[in-house]
């Protein structure tokens, strides 16, 4: 057997099957690139052997010859590696994906749809109290979402930053409240920190939420969002969840924010523990990066169809009637028939209440996501007061950096240091490199010591930002949680935000995994936002990191400002490129 550095390589030799390694190594390669399968109609062959020396030695076999090896099966019984539609799994990305499938299907067939007019009927007087009537006399999405997650036992709610969707989740927990007072809710999100800004813009939504019963939005305040292992149950040294398809959860509302950022595992293991007759909401942003890990769920589902927002004349119907105007209900050219089962389970949000499709940040992402160069290009050659794109970053980008830094080194209660803190960040594509994270960060630390601004005399250094890249469940401290180090009265702790008004602290000692986070990846960056955001991308235009996906992500991470460090050629290649996963989803459901 060869010997060798090369882990896909190792992985296919692992079989000692010479016939079947290259498609191994395929698999080990495109799970690490974050698909769940290989489709066999688009191999390019030929292509893949040039752009990887690994599979130099290795040629593929017919299907038919694929489908008799001791190795595969077509789900029964249980082989290595199962073939579908022509699509080549992993037996466990299979199963999980295939488990996916069925727990969605087994919610949607729960669902009554002769008791949806009775059940809205008992809310018919709170519907117009949550919903205006639309000035501009277009669709209410929001209204219509939040109708339709009554009559679901499936839904997913998907749009873009300031579309509403925190507004949305706050009135439809209201109706079902109204129907439900005493509904078991949870609220969860896959990280920490998007599971602190959920509880965030919740509480801030409540607050400017009028028509709100007092009842409600204590009951609404009352519920704390947490992460999903949390939700589910994680159990010491071990992989399992406490709350799985033998033991389920007892809610009987579950709503998970940033969905796109949840991998086939953990998704699978998610829709096990839930009840098919409970409900299930998913809100995310589907043109936002995918998961770290294998899988792209959320944006596999939102691509069911080439549009989305249809609907039967008979559910427009329905939902139009509870509407206070027609005007704002769901309009004629949005009918259309389909048996699908996620046809009319999906909402898209599409109007963003907090950027101008004309100008700034709403232009820019909407230039990213409909591929128009010629508009990203307009603000290289135009200043605009809310973006700015240079081709490379100079001193007086570190003095900028300075500028936007020193007003939390400069405050001295934790607290308020934090919160000025998290207003800023540098996001970076890549981790190596002169334009990764731990260059920038080794820049910003040395740029602020020339400014007298912090001083490097050690690890755990007065005003140090760090973040948490595990969790540690003793400490109440989760993968992506942001502190500073400060020194009182002698000691030095580290400050972390803990809930909507305290503060905890922690000895440096105590904490094992962490990074300095002046600069963080545009990854980790997902489920966070910050006043102004300065992206730094690498000079290698053709690096296959740089995709939409990520630009798009990183420019919407912003809410007031976003500068982006790259060259223009660099920048359009990003929105060229678009991250291609494998999965059978869309075929298979």
């Amino acid at each position: 057997m060869i010997q060798t550095k090369n882990v896909h390589l190792q992985f296919a030799n692992y079989f000692n099957n010479k016939e079947m390694a290259p498609y191994f190594y395929l698999l080990s390669k495109k799970l690490a690139e974050g698909s769940v399968c290989i489709d066999l109609n688009k191999i390019n062959w030929e292509k893949l052997k040039e752009e990887d020396n690994g599979l130099s030695n290795f040629r593929l076999v017919s299907t038919e010859d694929l489908k008799k090896n001791k190795f595969v099966s077509s789900g029964e019984p249980k082989k290595p590696l199962i073939l579908s539609n022509d699509r080549l799994y992993l037996q466990r990305y299979y199963h999980y994906e295939t488990s996916i499938l069925n727990r969605i299907k087994a919610m949607i067939e729960t669902e009554d749809e002769t008791n949806s007019a009775e059940l809205l009927d008992t809310i018919k007087d709170e519907i117009p109290k949550l919903f205006d009537k639309n000035p501009e006399n277009q669709t209410d999405w929001q209204a219509v979402a939040a109708i339709s997650t009554v009559i679901n036992r499936f839904s997913i709610i998907t749009g873009g930053p300031g579309t509403g969707k925190t507004t949305t989740v706050a009135k439809l927990l209201s109706l079902l409240l109204k129907i439900n007072p005493e509904m078991k809710i949870a609220l969860a999100a896959p990280t920490g920190k998007a599971a602190a800004r959920m509880a965030e813009s919740l509480k801030e939504t409540i607050k400017k939420t009028k028509d709100l019963a007092e009842n409600i939005k204590q009951k609404i305040d009352e519920i704390t969002p947490s992460t999903i292992h949390r939700l589910l149950g994680t159990q010491k040294d071990s992989i399992y969840f406490r709350h799985n398809a033998e033991n389920q959860l007892s809610h009987d509302l579950i709503i998970i924010d940033e969905s796109s950022m949840i991998d086939i595992a953990l998704f699978s293991k998610l829709l096990d523990a839930v009840r098919p007759d409970s409900r299930l909401i998913l809100l995310g942003d589907k043109d936002q990066l995918a998961s770290v890990e294998a899988g792209s769920l959320f944006g596999d589902l939102c691509q069911y169809a080439d549009e989305l927002n249809l609907f039967s004349r008979e559910r427009a119907n329905l939902i139009n009637r509870f509407l206070i105007d027609s005007e704002n209900g769901i309009q004629f050219d949005r009918i259309s028939e389909s048996s699908h089962p996620l046809f009319q389970h999906i909402i898209e949000l599409k109007h963003s209440y907090r950027f101008s499709a004309e100008e700034g940040i709403g232009k820019l992402s909407y230039a990213i996501l409909s591929h128009q160069p010629d508009k990203i290009s307009e603000f290289y050659d135009n200043k605009d007061p809310r973006v700015q794109m240079d081709e490379n970053y100079s001193d007086a980008v570190f003095d900028r950096i300075a500028d936007l830094y020193k007003e939390f080194i400069n405050e001295e209660d934790p607290k308020e240091a934090l919160k000025k803190f998290n207003r800023v960040r540098i996001l970076c594509a890549v981790r190596e490199g002169e334009e990764g994270v731990y260059s920038l960060n080794r820049k910003v630390e040395q740029w602020l010591q020339s400014k007298n601004l912090i001083t490097l005399n050690s690890e755990f250094y007065v005003n140090r930002p760090l973040m948490v890249t595990s969790n540690n469940y003793e400490l109440g401290l989760f993968n992506g949680d942001i502190g500073i180090v400060r020194e009182i009265n002698g000691e030095k702790r580290v400050f972390f935000e803990s809930g909507e008004t305290d503060m905890k602290s922690v000895l440096p000692a105590f904490l094992e995994s962490v990074e300095t986070v002046f600069a963080m990846t545009i990854h980790k960056s997902q489920g966070s936002e910050f006043n102004e955001v300065l992206t730094v991308l690498p000079k290698d235009s053709e690096s296959k990191i740089l995709t939409r996906e990520l630009l798009y992500t990183a420019v919407t991470r912003a809410k007031e400002k976003v500068s982006v460090w790259g060259s223009r050629e660099t920048v359009l290649s990003c929105v060229e490129r678009r991250v291609e996963r494998s999965s059978g989803i869309k075929e298979r459901f």
